[in-house]
């Protein structure tokens, strides 16, 4: 069984396939009628109007209506279309069990508990006949796709066929609808005479749950209660059974024929669906489910689907793969088509039989040929199927094409087989997991180990190479070198397909494609939301593929599209420019003529082939949306603005290029607030404050013109801004020009006449103007005080007026240059004709135009009209300028030197940043670069850290630290700069190479002494912190030499032991509530290697703990370690007199977990001692080690790496890891 879509819901009572669309009804136990797309996997839409289970539905086979009829009594007919009920039909009196539509009359035939089955006419709403006869419930009824015969099954045991042919008759005679509107009483109580039984097949012991008719012969299937399935046959006079089929354990629930082989299908409330073989009478297959009781089947009418309802849902499925077997060699095909091996040339397009593929016994259902590899050089198949848990056959081809039966055949076990060389193939054997090369006789020639522990299929991939997929990826594999090539993370890959130079390949997927090159690099990923079926590559290096639905394009970058639709799903075998060939279900070759318009046009972009691409734009029609914003999004605006007529559209992509000439010309035509809006903001980032002072007069933005001008020092117009500040009697706007200028007295009446007198006195009296003040001051009662370091409120003057800002220059690119020249798509003229100047030369920088056009048309008008009146004075006529005939060639201007060629504006510099993290391979240099992924990443590798909140601060001190910020003039964003850890002033425009790192091994060393300190001190919440940040820092150093590399490793045991004695002190403050854990404590940091100096005071300390417990024994040990240290005497003879004391009771008062003989390691974690030999886990960064029961925590030492987790170890050597 191949599963194509399933459903979680109530249990499923009945099912219906749409003739035409991919859709499936099913109605629930709960009520509810749902419709499901099944092949793109969505609910459509649910329907919900009966109360109580819906046991019956139906498609129309030609109209947008369902039927449904429920345990409500009720048959309704549904307009999927309109998503709604149209009209209930009433009549029957108990729960209705199935109902169908006619094929080809507007009837629907209904089965019901009542007993009865009812024939309704849809188009008038009438009951036109009931059938009455059957004793108990009528579990199904249905009509025959051809003849007047209605099959019902009823639990009285009995299988009814009723003859119609009467009903038929009055329906098409004149009148006929009339008749058929039988008194109530009489049909419900008698039946019509229109509708008369058959046949009546008796076999059954029990209640009969389903019939149902062959399409085409003349056999009826049904089962029942009596968990049988029974085979009928039918003639003109009688019926007969003709066989019992036995192996369901509980009631059978439907049976039906299939509709295109000799096969019948049921299911059962035993949980299985069971597939028997009509000529041998036996079952061939049998699928089960766990906990699920099956309900209902429906098939498709044309396609090879099947459904089954269950307790929990849906299953829409296929018996088996319709997928035929091909390869492609040059211009042939070699498929299988009927058990025949077959050849279609592609050129000729003739088919040619060569021979018949011979059975095998031991194949059983759904086991014929899965794959094909061809091999050109032996002329010789290699066929793979599923037959006996997979198996191949290897036909040499003979050469006169006409053998028949087959020639030998060479058969063997194994998964996969496909050609690998010129004599050999490789075949897969899973049991061992290994891959065994034969030779042509079928001898076994080497054996290597599989790559992958888990290898399920192979796949060619060169001359002595092999593609094997594993679960999440595949492998390139080189057979003879026995060694892996290159892997790459995939999902499961069903098919791989190479392209005509295998420098690509296809990998396909349930649901995605990825690309990658012959060494499975430079992947990309192709994800479809429906079934990927084939792919094949064209000559240009395009991926053409199909999905169920669509014919679709990919290229190497990933870009992807639709070519066209299908009907019916095809599998591609060769792409031959605008011809698709493919093979269908049935085996047939189909030629589809498709346009390549599209994918070819992003081919040549993608490849810089523009004059295909003009080549394109001028005879194909691809101005679309589409195009415009694929060209956006790939970053050739300019291209779609040379063939787009939309002024909004070319708007919008001249202002995403830069081209500021268009977007004027747009402007101008569309001639909106929001357009020049727009225009000024571009034109101001350009420096091209003509634009801009013309955008902004086009929307009135007096405020922004105002500052314009200051900043560009143009004082005139600033002066005219005041004055139409004055029109508008906009107060703020006269003070803003009168401040921008430094107009004081134009101030002071501004705010005299807003009857601000105190702002105005201030003003005055500010900037020396004591006429002003004294006048002002007059009419206040009090004048306010000024400060007397008051500054005065002038803008700078302006000593340099430039008009533009510079721009770079450049020379105009392969369109614009087109275009100039009078070759591109828009020479001809028309609304999108740019106004291209003859002075253009190579740059663009040059100012426009934009004085209003009726000006300038007046002023040469003057100049002409002076001209003639000089010209008639003088009375000479002046030069004979006459225009000469010229060769054209001669006529065309001269171009400047350089500007034919194609130039493209430099590009911006590699950021150091950027250039570090190509360089580098150190997780403190990639930090410091600011790549923290990439740092992160290698830190989890090679010192298993996975939490990275302590490391945070420090890594921003690493990125801070290796970059500068240098101010500017106010006003003005500082430069950042980075500061390479190479650098010199001898080598000033060296590359960067390396940042410069913050943390060295000498301020390590500081810092370790201050722990030191610490310790001695005390201090032990300090000396944790400090061990900690010593930890987080050791992980991101960076040292110079292999001696400093052992120097940074010696200091990270030193920090670790620390690390482990000051929270072993501090677990020991915390428990001075139990004296025996406490004195462990003690005495196991005693066991750490630190300091002498602090060795001695733990031994010491543990000293006075165990004295004090009495513990006299264990005290003894610390007093005689204590004296093998060099000690004070105070000490010393404070430790001998200890030690005499204890050897006097040589006893312990308490039991404690320790052995001061048995050598062991203290687990930080739990502490306790982990003994010589006993099982343990290690810290990947420290070293120290846990109980295996720590394992995946996070070490207490430091807090970042996880115990147990496999990590390759401090790196810290720049190329110690390459």
């Amino acid at each position: 069984m191949l599963t194509k879509f399933e459903t979680k819901s109530n249990r499923v009572k009945g099912l219906s396939f749409h003739p035409k669309r991919q859709w499936i009804l099913a109605s629930l136990h709960s009520g509810v009628v749902q419709l499901w797309d099944y092949r793109m996997g969505t609910l459509i839409d649910r329907f919900d109007e009966h109360d109580g289970p819906v046991r019956g539905v139906h498609f129309h086979r030609s109209q947008p209506l369902f039927v449904s009829g429920g345990d409500d009594y009720k048959i309704k007919i549904w307009n999927y279309k309109l998503r709604r009920c149209l009209f209930t039909l009433l009549g029957h009196l108990d729960y209705i069990r199935t109902v169908q539509f006619h094929s080809e009359y507007p009837w629907i035939v209904s089965a019901s508990d009542d007993q009865t089955i009812r024939i309704w006419n849809w188009q008038s709403r009438t009951c036109i006949s009931v059938l009455t006869g059957h004793n108990h419930y009528v579990m199904c009824a249905g009509f025959h796709l051809k003849d007047d015969l209605v099959v019902s099954a009823s639990l009285d045991q009995t299988v009814r066929v009723w003859d119609i042919s009467g009903l038929r008759k009055k329906t098409v005679a004149p009148g006929g609808e009339d008749m058929l509107r039988l008194p109530p009483m009489n049909a419900d109580l008698f039946g019509g005479g229109d509708a008369v039984v058959k046949y009546v097949l008796e076999g059954h012991d029990r209640g009969v749950n389903w019939a149902a008719f062959h399409p085409s012969l003349p056999l009826i299937v049904s089962g029942a209660d009596d968990r049988q399935v029974k085979l009928w046959r039918m003639n003109d006079t009688k019926a007969w059974e003709v066989d019992t089929l036995r192996g369901h354990v509980n009631n059978v629930s439907c049976v039906m024929f299939h509709a295109r082989q000799d096969i019948i299908v049921s299911n059962s409330e035993d949980k299985s669906i069971r597939v028997w073989d009509m000529a041998k009478r036996t079952g061939v297959q049998t699928f089960r489910r766990e906990h699920d009781r099956f309900w209902i089947l429906a098939a498709h009418p044309e396609v090879n689907l099947l459904a089954a309802g269950h307790d929990a849902g849906m299953i829409v499925f296929k018996l088996e793969r319709e997928r035929p077997a091909f390869a492609t060699h040059a211009a042939t095909l070699y498929y299988i088509k009927e058990r025949h091996l077959r050849t279609y040339d592609f050129q000729s397009q003739r088919e040619t039989t060569l021979f018949s593929l011979r059975r095998q016994a031991a194949a059983g259902f759904n086991q014929g040929p899965r794959t094909m590899s061809y091999n050109p050089a032996d002329n010789a198949v290699l066929i793979t199927s599923d037959a006996e848990g997979g198996s191949y056959e290897l036909y040499v081809i003979p050469k006169d094409h006409r053998s028949d039966p087959a020639p030998e055949c060479k058969r063997g076990l194994g998964t996969c087989a496909v050609f690998l060389a010129r004599n050999r193939f490789a075949s897969l054997d899973k049991a061992s997991n290994s891959i065994l090369i034969k030779n042509l006789a079928n001898e076994v020639t080497k054996r290597c180990p599989s790559p992958c522990p888990t290898t399920d299929a192979i796949f060619y991939a060169g001359t002595g190479n092999l593609l094997c997929r594993s679960d999440d990826k595949v492998v390139l594999f080189d057979v003879q070198q026995r060694s892996t090539i290159a892997e790459l993370s995939t999902p499961f890959i069903k098919y791989c397909v190479w392209s005509g130079d295998m420098s690509h390949v296809a990998l396909l997927s349930k649901h995605a494609i990825i690309i990658a090159n012959k060494r499975l690099g430079n992947s990309c990923t192709v994800h479809e939301t429906i079934r990927v079926k084939s792919a094949a590559w064209d000559d240009n290096g395009v991926l053409i593929y199909t999905t169920l639905n669509h014919i679709k394009y990919c290229l190497a970058n990933g870009d992807s599209g639709i070519i066209r639709t299908l009907d019916v799903p095809v599998y591609i075998t060769k792409v031959f420019g605008n011809s698709i060939f493919c093979l269908d279900r049935d085996g047939k070759n189909v030629q589809l003529q498709v346009d390549t318009t599209e994918y070819m046009f992003k081919l040549a972009l993608l490849q810089h082939k523009f004059d295909q691409v003009l080549a394109m734009i001028r005879n194909s029609a691809l101005c679309g949306q589409s195009i415009i914003a694929y060209l956006q999004l790939k970053g050739f605006p300019e291209v779609a603005l040379h063939f787009v007529k939309d002024e909004r559209t070319r708007f919008n992509l001249a202002i995403e290029c830069g081209n500021i000439e268009v977007a004027l010309q747009s402007a101008q035509e569309l001639d909106d607030k929001d357009t020049w809006h727009r225009l000024g903001i571009e034109a101001l980032r350009q420096g091209n404050h003509q634009i801009v002072e013309f955008s902004y007069q086009k929307t009135k933005n007096f405020e922004r013109l105002s500052f314009l001008y200051l900043i560009t020092g143009n004082v005139e117009k600033l002066s005219k801004m005041l004055k139409i500040a004055e029109m508008r009697n906009d107060i703020m706007g006269r003070f803003h020009n009168a401040l921008y200028l430094g107009d004081v007295r134009s101030r002071i009446r501004i705010l005299e006449e807003a009857g601000q007198i105190a702002l105005a006195y201030a003003t005055a009296a500010t900037h020396g103007l004591s006429e002003e003040a004294e006048r002002l001051a007059d009419g206040l009662d009090e004048p306010p005080e000024l400060d007397a370091d008051a500054r005065l409120l002038l803008p700078p003057p302006p000593i340099l007026k430039e008009d533009n800002w510079p721009l770079l220059t450049v020379s105009k690119g392969f369109f614009e240059n087109l275009v100039a020249t009078g070759k591109g798509p828009e020479a001809d003229g028309g609304a999108e004709e740019l106004d291209m100047e003859d002075g253009v030369g190579a740059g663009w920088g040059d100012d426009l135009d934009l004085e209003p056009k009726a000006d300038a048309d007046e002023a040469d008008e003057d100049t002409m009209a002076n001209g003639d009146e000089e010209a008639e004075e003088d009375g000479e006529g002046g030069w004979e300028m006459e225009d000469l005939e010229l060769p054209p060639e001669l006529s065309q201007p001269q171009a400047a030197a350089g500007t034919d060629s194609i130039f493209v504006a430099p590009t911006p510099g590699m950021p150091a940043s950027q250039r570090w993290t190509q360089k580098c391979n150190l997780a403190a240099e990639l930090a410091a670069a600011g790549d923290f992924p990439a740092a992160m990443r290698l830190l989890n590798r090679q010192l298993g850290i996975v939490s990275f909140g302590p490391l945070q601060p420090y890594m921003l001190d690493l990125y801070t630290g290796s970059h500068a910020a240098l101010p500017t003039l106010p006003g003005v964003p500082t430069l950042a700069a980075a500061l390479d850890r190479n650098w010199t002033s001898s080598e000033t425009s060296k590359p960067p190479t390396a940042p410069a790192l913050v943390y060295t091994l000498s301020m390590l060393d500081e810092q370790l002494n201050a722990m030191y300190k610490s310790v001695t001190d005390g201090k032990f919440t300090e000396g944790l912190r400090q061990t900690n940040a010593l930890l987080h820092k050791i992980a991101l150093t960076v040292v110079e030499t292999r001696r400093e590399v052992d120097e940074l490793k010696d200091l990270l045991n030193i920090v670790k032991e620390y690390n482990i004695a000051v929270r072993t002190e501090l677990a020991r403050k915390d428990v001075k509530d139990n004296p025996a854990r406490a004195a462990e404590l003690a005495a196991y940091f005693t066991h750490t290697n630190l300091h002498p100096r602090h060795k001695i005071l733990g031994l010491n300390s543990a000293m006075g703990v165990f004295y004090k417990a009495k513990n006299y024994s264990t005290c003894a040990t610390f007093a005689r370690r204590l004296l093998e240290l060099n000690v004070s005497q105070q000490m010393g003879q404070k430790a001998r007199q200890v030690l005499t004391a204890c050897e006097r009771t040589p006893t312990d008062a308490m039991q404690i977990n320790y052995d001061p003989r048995n050598p062991f390691d203290l687990c930080s974690l739990t502490f306790t001692p982990i003994y010589r030999g006993n099982p343990y886990v290690q810290c990947p960064f420290t070293g120290a080690r846990f109980q295996p029961a720590c394992k995946h925590k996070i070490s207490p030492i430091g807090d970042i790496s996880q115990i147990g987790m496999d990590a390759s170890g401090l790196s810290c050597l720049p190329g110690q890891s390459r």
